[in-house]
């Protein structure tokens, strides 16, 4: 997994989100969700890239944020980003979102 942050010249950046854990293979969808597309899940599918298998997104998004995600994989199964800038605990006393720092 990977996520990759490229300062614009408006001041936003593009961040390009990655599945590639081989874990994920075996999925046929994922989407990326978050508190920047108000958690729906069918807002930002993500491509699944037939060499590997990995999933990938880009989003513009503002500086000088913070925002809380997580993949979800065939409509079911929730993941954190293990590169994430940090972590941080949900409303869900056993769940946490990953977090990107612009």
């Amino acid at each position: 997994m990977s996520i990759k942050k490229t300062e614009l010249k408006s001041g936003k950046f593009k961040v390009s989100f990655k599945i590639s854990d081989d874990a994920v293979k075996q999925y046929s969808t994922a989407s990326l969700v978050g508190d920047f597309n108000n958690w729906n899940s069918s807002k930002d599918k993500m491509k699944k890239l037939k060499k590997d298998g990995s999933f990938s997104i880009q989003k513009t998004l503002e500086s000088g944020k913070e925002y809380q995600f997580k993949y979800l994989l065939d409509g079911e199964n929730w993941i954190n980003d293990p590169e994430t800038d940090k972590l941080v605990s949900t409303q869900f006393e056993d769940s946490q979102n990953s977090v990107v720092i612009l």
